[in-house]
């Protein structure tokens, strides 16, 4: 099958013949392009000094400003973050967790940073239990035996501001104060927003409208995120001026401003006016920590990832299991090579179920996750000719031997690769009084039932989906990547690496092609697996390929649109030139210089 065969994921419109009696307009098809992949969205940007690829163009603009200014590459990444927060506030923002991948071409090595913050020390499970029953009762819901998406219980420590702090603190050349002056300005003056934001900004609010029995007061989000009483529409101009003042502290104060300082003990005063549980000290104690990166060889390629409580080693389980099939020669989009690729995260999410969580409370193991050994024994329950109906998580010990993704990178060759999340869309629905942010829910994600690697307890760090992705080539930086979108991501991960690595399709054209999403696997929150599950799938992909998995034993349904969000800086060692792409699903832009 060639590449002409995977076409991008939206349908495209056909064009509809007009008679000369009529004056209603028909859809147009999009035009030709005359080179290239015909179904691609549009050619990789080039730079050779430096690039910041980004969901909105406004903060892709700020970062290769911050660049131009003498910024390094964590410059323009904390700048653009900051920026992202504000007008994607629908992903991302300073209530959410933050996880980076950062090479340093001085010391020629990579770094990782794991920005996730746990739960309030002062609530053990047995009282999350009861809370959660009685939040549940409060609202008038049926009770469940998970951890509600809204309100104070499923808040965590948020983690994004500690991280500028130890990556400024490390690599940053300006001050914390010029990477945040432009996200501070817009915050004052005022953005126009963008398309796919608008449309997800309304969807939250109104999601919040109708969970309002779970939230403790609204009143706040309301105030800070509605323009006379409505999300804003696309192109309208939206301010935030409590969150201008919130950066504002943190660009005089740094980090501690955030943990310590008059924004904590807001904090601090707001959740025991609403009820929560978090306390200034669990601001206060907070520190993110350096880890390092774990890599896969594929084909030649060192793939990495962070360690858990982070779900990255899943798509390095995926890359070890496809070493065994030569997914080239089944050729792109075939039934073959897709059988492979879902059976492969099948099998490598069911042990993400099992075994990914804080290392600081379990016994992870990483090495026999990653092993050749568990890789082979895994590998003999995939059959190419059908669906494996029995599928569960291995036993890796025997073998111990709706987010933003950003990435950005600098004229010296620093690569940043960055993710950044409130985990379910704007996150909990709780604005702390004056501060301008909302605050993540993603405590959502931690299990409550007793004995499981992921069960919640105090001042624990939940399971976390959000996962930057690097790729060395012969021990130089080849590409900073990554995929947003919950349970997406390791999948998506994997779909854009043999793009590239197996079908050598260029860094752009890798995230244009059509996508699948799996899911129905067991769940770290303690669901139990549904069998073989369900595989959305693009339009792009030949319906004689989807009927062939149906009959290999798939479920296979039309596209929802949760593909999630990709963007990636490739580097080009011989020329000394960046390669960009981004997101043709979304809002963003690829900008060099």
């Amino acid at each position: 099958m060639s590449h002409s065969q995977i076409r991008i994921g939206a349908a495209v419109a056909l064009l509809v013949g007009l008679t000369a009696a009529t004056n209603v307009s028909a859809d147009v098809g999009r035009g030709d392009r005359y080179s290239g992949h015909p179904w691609a969205s549009r050619s990789p940007v080039l730079a050779q000094h430096g690039m910041a690829a980004t969901e909105q163009p406004l903060a892709s603009q700020i970062a290769i400003d911050i660049l131009k200014k003498g910024g390094s590459a964590v410059d323009a990444a904390i700048a653009a973050n900051a920026a992202l927060g504000l007008m994607e506030p629908v992903l991302n923002g300073i209530g959410g967790d933050c996880f980076v991948i950062v090479w340093d071409p001085k010391t020629h090595k990579l770094y990782g940073y794991n920005g996730s913050g746990p739960s309030a020390k002062g609530r053990d499970l047995a009282k999350m239990q009861a809370e959660v029953k009685a939040a549940y009762l409060k609202a008038g819901l049926p009770v469940k035996d998970h951890i509600p998406a809204v309100g104070s219980l499923p808040i965590t420590v948020p983690g994004t501001v500690d991280t500028w702090g130890a990556l400024h603190d490390k690599f940053g050349k300006l001050s914390l104060a010029d990477d945040l002056a432009p996200a501070i300005g817009y915050a004052q003056n005022g953005f126009p927003v963008t398309q796919l934001v608008a449309q997800y900004w309304k969807g939250n609010m109104a999601a919040f409208e109708r969970m309002h029995g779970l939230i403790e007061e609204s009143a706040n989000a309301r105030h800070t995120y509605l323009i006379d009483g409505h999300a804003p529409a696309e192109g309208e101009v939206f301010r935030n001026p409590d969150l201008a003042r919130t950066l504002t502290l943190i660009a005089q104060g740094g980090r501690d401003a955030f943990y310590k300082g008059a924004i904590a003990h807001t904090m601090d005063a707001y959740f025991k006016r609403i009820g929560g549980d978090l306390r200034y000290e669990d601001f206060a104690g907070y520190h993110g920590e350096w880890v390092t990166p774990q890599s896969v060889n594929y084909h030649g390629y060192d793939v990495y990832e962070l360690p858990p409580n982070g779900q990255g080693f899943a798509a390095l389980e995926m890359l070890q299991l496809l070493k065994g099939f030569d997914l080239k020669k089944m050729g792109v989009g075939s039934a073959d090579a897709l059988t492979a690729m879902l059976e492969a995260k099948r099998l490598a999410y069911e042990d993400l179920a099992k075994y990914y969580a804080d290392p600081r409370f379990v016994d992870v193991p990483m090495k026999g996750l990653l092993s050749e050994g568990y890789a082979d024994q895994r590998r003999k329950l995939i059959h190419l000719d059908h669906a494996n109906a029995d599928i569960g998580p291995g036993d890796p010990k025997l073998f111990n031997g709706d987010t933003t993704y950003f990435t950005t990178a600098d004229k010296d060759g620093m690569m940043v690769s960055i993710i950044q999340s409130n985990y379910r869309g704007m996150g909990s629905g709780l604005v702390a009084d004056g501060l301008g942010f909302m605050f993540q829910d993603r405590g959502e994600l931690y299990s409550l039932k007793p004995g499981a690697a992921n069960v919640y307890a105090a001042g624990k760090r939940p399971f976390h989906t959000i996962i930057p992705g690097f790729v060395m080539k012969d021990g130089a930086p080849y590409m900073s990547f990554g995929l947003m979108g919950g349970d997406m991501q390791p999948q998506g991960h994997i779909q854009v690496l043999t793009n590239m690595i197996d079908y050598g399709m260029n860094v752009q054209d890798a995230g244009d092609a059509a996508r699948w999403r799996h899911y129905g696997n067991a769940e770290p929150t303690g669901e139990a697996s549904q069998g073989i599950g369900t595989v959305e799938m693009e339009s792009g992909f030949d319906p004689a390929v989807k009927a062939e998995l149906v009959k290999r034993g798939y479920k296979v349904v039309p596209g929802t649109g949760n593909f999630g969000g990709y963007e990636a800086i490739m580097f080009d060692a011989k020329q000394q030139v960046y390669w960009g792409a981004t997101e043709m699903r979304k809002d963003g832009e690829v900008l060099g210089y």
